[in-house]
């Protein structure tokens, strides 16, 4: 995971960079199949958000924010913690939302 946060860090706020990040969240799902779950919900919860916005004006405010907050939440998961631990991930990435 670390890898990803230090990717995402790197990137723009666009929705490009969300849609990069969930083409390597399905590479890493498919890579290892123990984070597929965690993969999938990450990438459900961008692709609300890129959906959202797909060819509409994206404002500035919403981009940063969004963009924070995933990398807050990609920077939280720890994908070698025991079970209780990844069940708190789990559960903190269905329950959040990268804007409003």
């Amino acid at each position: 995971m670390n890898d990803l946060h230090t990717w995402l860090s790197e990137q723009h706020h666009g929705l490009r960079t969300f849609r990069i990040f969930q083409q390597k969240l399905e590479t890493l799902g498919r890579d290892d199949p123990a984070q597929r779950g965690l993969c999938r919900l990450l990438s459900g919860l961008v692709d609300g958000y890129v959906e959202a916005f797909d060819e509409a004006p994206l404002p500035v405010e919403i981009a940063d924010g969004a963009y924070h907050r995933l990398l807050t939440l990609v920077e939280s998961i720890d994908f070698k913690g025991d079970a209780n631990r990844r069940l708190a991930d789990i559960n903190r990435v269905a329950g959040s939302e990268l804007w409003q």
